[in-house]
C-alpha cells in the first residue's frame, strides 16, 4: 500500500519541494524586510542599492554553484562546516540565489504604494512598525509575487544543486539534477516523466496563488 513511498520520483520531489521550500523560506527572512526597508526609506546611495539588486536578478546558477563549491569544498575557507556535498548546501546556496528576486519585487511593490497610505496611518497615530504594516498591506500582491516568483526560480535552477549536491542518489538528487543526468545516459522517456512533474508543480503553484490573490482582494 505504501510502496509509492519508496518510488525514486516521489523521493525526488519531496526532496525538492522541501530543498526548496525550506530556500524560500530562509531567504524570506532577510529578504523580505530588506525589501521593506529600501522601499519605504529614502537615503543616500538607495539607487546604487536598487541597481545591485537587480543586476544580481540575472545571476548565473552556475557561478553561483562554483563559488559555493569553493567555498564549502574540504579546501575551502568553510570546509569546516562539512557541508560538501549536502542538501543543506543546497539550500543555502538556493537562499542566495532567490534574495535579489525578493528583494527587487518587494522594493517595487512597496514603492508603487503611494506615500499617503503612510501618511494617513501616522495622522491617525499609527506608529512607525503599523505605519509599515499598513504599506505592506497595499503592496501584498506584489510581495506574494516576489515570493512565488523566487519559489519557482529555486525549484528550476540547476548549477548550485549540481555544483554543492553533486546528485548523491537518495540524498541530494533533485528535480533538475536528475533530469540532466538522465538526458546524458539517453533516458529521455524517464526526464520527460520528472519535467511534466515539475511543471505540474510550478504551474499548480501560480494558478492557486492568483486565486488566493484575487479572495484576498
Amino acid at each position: 500500500m505504501w510502496d509509492f513511498i519508496q518510488d525514486p520520483i516521489f523521493q525526488i520531489t519531496i526532496r525538492s519541494l522541501y530543498i526548496s521550500g525550506t530556500a524560500l523560506l530562509l531567504s524570506v527572512l532577510w529578504s523580505l524586510p530588506s525589501g521593506i526597508v529600501i522601499g519605504m526609506k529614502t537615503f543616500q546611495g538607495k539607487q546604487l542599492v536598487k541597481g545591485v539588486f537587480n543586476a544580481l536578478l540575472g545571476m548565473p546558477t552556475v557561478a553561483l554553484g562554483l563559488i559555493l563549491y569553493i567555498l564549502f569544498s574540504k579546501s575551502g575557507p568553510l570546509g569546516f562546516l562539512n557541508l560538501f556535498p549536502s542538501s543543506q548546501a543546497i539550500i543555502i546556496g538556493q537562499a542566495i540565489l532567490v534574495t535579489p528576486i525578493i528583494v527587487s519585487l518587494t522594493t517595487s511593490a512597496v514603492e508603487s504604494v503611494g506615500p499617503e497610505i503612510k501618511d494617513l496611518a501616522k495622522t491617525l497615530g499609527a506608529s512607525e512598525a503599523e505605519a509599515s504594516l499598513a504599506v505592506l498591506r497595499e503592496s501584498i500582491g506584489g510581495v506574494v509575487l516576489a515570493i512565488i516568483a523566487s519559489f519557482n526560480r529555486a525549484i528550476a535552477e540547476l548549477g548550485v544543486a549540481l555544483a554543492v549536491g553533486a546528485n548523491l542518489r537518495g540524498n541530494t538528487q533533485v528535480f533538475t539534477t536528475v533530469i540532466a543526468m538522465e538526458v546524458n545516459r539517453g533516458n529521455i522517456e524517464y526526464s520527460i516523466q520528472l519535467m511534466v512533474i515539475l511543471l505540474a508543480i510550478v504551474f499548480a503553484i501560480t494558478i492557486l496563488t492568483n486565486l488566493l490573490q484575487r479572495r484576498i482582494k
